[in-house]
This record gives structure tokens, sequence and C-alpha cells, in this order.
């Protein structure tokens, strides 16, 4: 029964882990009404909370296998109940920073759950398994819709508060119904990453991830505010805005796992990386808001599949060492995450637009598309040697 229910359970602690994590990025609309946060400290402000949450995955997605999901999950909870209230009272943008650095352990947990969850299922269902678990993204958009709903009736920092209860619930249903008795992987962190740091395909997987995860993060701190200022969209019209792309993101991650258990998961990707080239093309010309959400919608298909077919990879090349290349994959993901808005910040004060900007994502995914054709031709050329 206990381990029935894992997938689950582990799935629920993700969604809570990012609606924590994009706290400051949903509110901050609502948040700067209240605290004066100097412009070129906004990008900031909602990219800080990425740096933890990329860097932790390495040690909690280890750590995951030498304790086990249950350990970490709960203590993850109980710690982040300290920076949510710290925000919650926050009266300058230096606190939100300090607060906001803190909140990336939600954004950490993602590692755990890839790591625990492949050891209840067959090879041929990590895919899917996986992807399942990558709803927990979902949190993202439930942040970014229900906060500033419930924030424009209570306050931005009552709605802060209201997190407070739910970290409080997933630490006593992780205690309960937790598996104590996961398989544990008794290998040090530093012998895990001995075991893989000269490996090019972890390597090739991270930068991967780098672009598909990082522009679904990057667009889901960005967005809220970019849509008020650029577009003049009202706060709670610019969450649901935000909400769908999370939402449709999310989805294909799912069905991309499932794609990769049926199907070849390098000529999925090349496809991946062609929308994304197409998607961020748009987005760097769109003339309007109507062409802007087509070439979001592009991106968050393109990379939402890619999130799944990425991470149904890692277990297929790696199998002992796979808690610690899910957390290197998905800490490059998270980084991913957190370069962009600063970056794009920089492109607007020096060019005026975002444009260069989001070409330099078309460019990011061709380069990653001319990788993953050399990957396709190395692994035909191991395969046609071994029949040799």
């Amino acid at each position: 029964m206990i381990k029935k229910i894992q997938l689950p359970l582990q799935t629920v602690n993700l969604v809570v882990g990012f609606m924590v994590w994009v706290i400051l990025s949903s509110l901050l609309p609502f948040i700067k009404e209240d605290i004066s946060i100097p412009t070129e400290k906004v990008a900031m402000i909602t990219a800080i909370p990425v740096v933890l949450g990329s860097v932790l995955r390495i040690p909690l997605g280890a750590y995951a296998n030498l304790f086990g999901a249950r350990i970490i999950f709960l203590v993850s909870f109980i710690v982040l109940l300290f920076p949510v209230y710290f925000i919650s009272e926050a009266t300058t943008y230096v606190h939100l920073i300090m607060g906001g650095i803190f909140l990336g352990i939600g954004g950490a947990l993602f590692s755990v759950g890839v790591t625990s969850l492949p050891k209840y299922y067959p090879k041929e269902q990590h895919g899917f398994v996986n992807g399942i678990y990558g709803f927990g993204n979902m949190g993202t958009a439930v942040s970014t819709f229900a906060a500033p709903v419930i924030a424009t009736q209570f306050g931005w920092s009552v709605t802060v508060k209201f997190y407070l209860g739910l970290l409080l619930v997933m630490a006593l249903l992780n205690f309960i119904f937790g598996d104590r008795h996961e398989p544990k992987v008794k290998t040090s962190m530093m012998a895990q990453i001995k075991g893989v740091y000269n490996n090019e395909k972890m390597w090739l997987f991270s930068l991967f991830y780098f672009i598909t995860f990082g522009a679904f993060v990057a667009f889901t701190v960005f967005l809220p505010n970019f849509l008020v200022t650029s577009f003049d969209l009202e706060k709670v019209s610019a969450g649901v805005l935000t909400a769908t792309f999370i939402v449709l993101a999310t989805c294909c991650r799912t069905f991309g796992g499932w794609l990769g258990d049926k199907f070849d998961c390098l000529k999925l990707l090349m496809g991946v990386f062609i929308g994304t080239v197409i998607g961020a093309v748009i987005l760097a010309i769109a003339p309007n808001l109507i062409t802007f959400i087509i070439g979001i919608l592009i991106v968050a298909l393109s990379c939402g599949i890619g999130n799944g077919v990425i991470f149904k990879l890692v277990p297929t090349y790696f199998t002992k060492q796979a808690g610690i290349v899910n957390g290197i994959v998905s800490m490059m993901g998270g980084l991913g995450g957190f370069f962009p808005p600063l970056l794009l910040a920089k492109v607007l004060s020096l060019t005026g637009s975002y444009a260069l900007g989001f070409l330099l994502l078309a460019v990011s995914a061709f380069i990653s598309l001319i990788l993953v054709l050399k990957l396709t031709k190395q692994a035909s050329t191991e395969i046609n040697e071994s029949l040799v």
C-alpha cells in the first residue's frame, strides 16, 4: 500500500514545493505597491529563488538515494516555513531577496522524486512515471493563478502566510505516508560525482535541460510582470495567461515522458529544438499580444515535451548514478531559468526591446539541435559496431 501511494504523494509534494518556489514572481505586482523596489532589482528578486533551487538539486538528489525521499521531503517542508514567514513580514526589497534565496528549496525538491520513483517501476515505464511526477510543475501555475486572486481579497502578506498551512500539511503527510523502507544506495555523494563528472552524455543532457526547463522557469517568473508592464494587462489577467503557459508545458512534460517510452528520444529532441527555435523567433518579432501568445504557446509545447524526454534519457544511460546525474541535470535546468530574466532585463536596458534576448534563445536551441544530431550519429555508429 505504502509503495503504491509514493507516486501521487511525491507528485503532490512537488506541486507544493513549486507553489512556494514562485511566490515572489506570482505576487510581485502586488508587492511593488507596498515595497519600493529599484527597477534594476526587479529581475533579481524574481530570479534569486532559482539559484538555491538549482544548486541544491545535486545534494538533494544524492541524499534521496542515501536517506530516502520521505526524510528529504519532510525536512525540506519544515525548513521552508521560515523563509515563507520571513517574506510575509518583509518591508524592504532586501528582505525579499534574503527570503527568496531560501525559497529555492521548494524548486530543488524536483531531484528527489526523479531519483526515488524509478525504484518502484520497471525501466520501460520510467519516462511516463517521471512525466507524471513532473506534473508537479503545475504548482507554479497554481501559485501564478491563485495567489493574485487571493491577494486581491486579502493582501499579498496574508496570501504568503496561507502557504505556511500547506507546508505543515505536507510535512505531516510525508511523516505518515512516506516510505520508511525505500531502497537506499549507500554510495557517498562525492563518489557518485567522481563516477560521472567526465561523462559527455551527462553534460549534453544538462545543456539540453538548461534550454528546455530553463525556458519553462524563466518564462514562469518573467511573464507576470512583463505582461503587466509591456502589454498593460491587469495583474490577474497576466497571472491567468502565465498559468496557461505553465499548464500547457506541464501537461506536455507528461506526454513527453510517455513518448520517450515509445519512441527514439533523440529524434524526439530534434523536434523539440526545432519547435523552440520557431517559437523564440516568433517572440522576437511579435508585433502584438496575440502573436506573442502564439510564440509562448509553441515554446511551452516544445520545451514541455523536451523536459519529459530528457528525464527518460537519464535513467536509460545512468542506473547506479541516477541520483547524482538527476541532480546535476536538473540543477543545470534550474540555472537555465536564473540567467534569462537577468539577461532580458539587461537587453531591455541596452536596446529598449526584449527581441535580442528571444533571438538568443533561438540560437541556443539551434546549437542544441546540432548537438542532438551529433549524438544520434554516435548512437548509430555504436549500434553498427556492436553488430559487426
